[in-house]
């Protein structure tokens, strides 16, 4: 697994030789080294020419772009050079075939779904009373088994989201008053917070899908559109709860991301880039956590988790074995 780079001062981005150089406003330089980067994610204002984009094409390193207020903006994502015409045909065969794509939708969210209960038990375990929604998302998780479209799917998932996210406010030590979820724009600090830790998440999993020959425009749960990787959001939603959400509990509960992190002018709409880098740091280190795989016996690592799930997803496409979404075992 290569290195992802987190670039947050404002300056130059080049190519030269073959290495990848940021040189900041100030005059600091620092070589990337183009042969261990993996990705590279932009928070300052950057300059970069083609010949830059050129060499990040040919070394097959994906860039992701914020904006100014932490905001995902887009992925320079290479050209494909990991593609499968017949994986390709038949990737459109299983979303064009009704009864295929409800199967692995339902399949997505049940592991979904699952890893929310487990969330939930978890804290349950240390003291949180969260008996009541843990029966409820059960129960919805049991419908999930007798939905026929993927409107109905949609619609048992929100009611899981919406219990779940019920629940945050018992789990959390600090006072949140977290009472539903709003996106565009979020509109206090815990909804920011999600934000951002999803956007982490999708690109990350955008990374993955790269390294696979996936196409990830073409997806199962959410609708395929324009101006989207929507199989990013399919798989993000199985992996969310395991290293998100995980981690937004862990960060607020020790106190590491309180209200003072957040532009309170803005109605907490703004991460300080002090937090976004205490939750970068925290991410990378939970995304190179391991732990033992039951089926290939030895160590993997959380975001090779991912890359195994697009594999998974592979062999139900070409019909070599059913999809079993990945639920959180320890």
């Amino acid at each position: 697994m290569g290195e992802t780079f987190y670039i947050f001062r404002d300056g130059d981005l080049k190519r030269k030789d073959n290495n990848i150089i940021v040189k900041t406003a100030e005059g600091d330089k620092k070589n990337l080294k183009a042969e261990v980067t993996d990705e590279i994610y932009l928070f300052g204002e950057v300059e970069m020419n083609t010949k830059l984009l050129n060499f990040l094409s040919q070394e097959k390193i994906v860039m992701h772009i914020f904006n100014y207020y932490g905001f995902y903006s887009g992925s320079f994502y290479p050209r494909e050079s990991n593609v499968s015409g017949y994986l390709l045909v038949n990737q459109v065969k299983k979303y064009d075939d009704k009864e295929s794509r409800v199967k692995i939708a339902r399949e997505i969210l049940k592991a979904a779904s699952y890893n929310i209960y487990r969330n939930l038990r978890y804290y349950n375990g240390r003291g949180a009373a969260l008996d009541n929604p843990m029966k409820n998302i059960q129960s919805l998780i049991d419908k999930l088994e007798y939905c026929t479209s993927i409107n109905e799917l949609m619609g048992t998932e929100g009611n899981i989201r919406k219990t779940y996210y019920s629940a945050w406010n018992s789990i959390v030590k600090q006072k949140i008053d977290f009472t539903k979820r709003v996106k565009r724009p979020p509109d206090n600090m815990i909804n920011s917070l999600i934000s951002f830790v999803n956007s982490l998440v999708y690109t990350t999993v955008l990374s993955e899908i790269y390294k696979t020959q996936l196409n990830p425009t073409i997806s199962y749960l959410h609708e395929p559109g324009v101006k989207r990787f929507s199989l990013c959001l399919d798989i993000a939603e199985i992996f969310k709860p395991l290293i998100g959400e995980r981690m937004i509990f862990s960060l607020l509960n020790k106190n590491q991301i309180t209200e003072k992190d957040f532009e309170r002018e803005s109605n907490f709409l703004y991460l300080k880039e002090s937090a976004r880098k205490t939750i970068l740091m925290e991410y990378d280190a939970r995304l190179k956590r391991t732990i033992l795989h039951r089926d290939l016996g030895r160590e993997v690592s959380y975001r090779y988790l991912i890359r195994l799930e697009c594999y998974k997803l592979i062999k139900e496409i070409i019909g070599e074995k059913d999809y079993n979404g990945f639920k959180i075992w320890w």
